[in-house]
This record gives structure tokens, sequence and C-alpha cells, in this order.
């Protein structure tokens, strides 16, 4: 992975999921909304980004929390 691609995983949304977008090369790409750390994995092997260190100790800016965070929290 170069080291001037950006992959962040947004904040839970109101609806549900968290948004993930990659920085690459100049372009913004938004890969979808991804409702398990498994669902970032394959977005990320969809564009050629394979074996992606998916703990917060990775290369992946974690908005809202972490891999472990997928609902909003209780008001």
């Amino acid at each position: 992975m170069s080291d001037q691609t950006e992959i962040i995983v947004h904040p839970v949304s109101p609806q549900g999921g968290r948004k993930v977008t990659v920085h690459a090369l100049g372009v913004d790409a938004d890969l979808g909304r991804a409702h398990t750390p498994r669902d970032v994995a394959e977005f990320l092997r969809r564009v050629g980004l394979e074996d992606v260190d998916l703990s917060e100790d990775g290369p992946i800016t974690w908005e809202g929390g972490g891999p472990e965070v997928w609902r909003r929290p209780e008001a």
C-alpha cells in the first residue's frame, strides 16, 4: 500500500453502518457502507488493497471509534 493512500472508516451513521472512503493518487473514492470489519476488508480487496491491518494500529483512520464499534451509542 502506498504511503499516500488514506483509508477512512467514518462514524456509524444514523441509518446504520459506517462509510468507507479511500484517498489514493489524488482521487477520493467512496467504497460503500460497511456493517462489519469483514465488509471493510472486502471493500479494500475489491480495489486491490489486500491484507490491510484492520486494527487501530494499522493504516486505517477509524473515526468515531475503532473496529469494534458498529452501533451508535445509546442516548
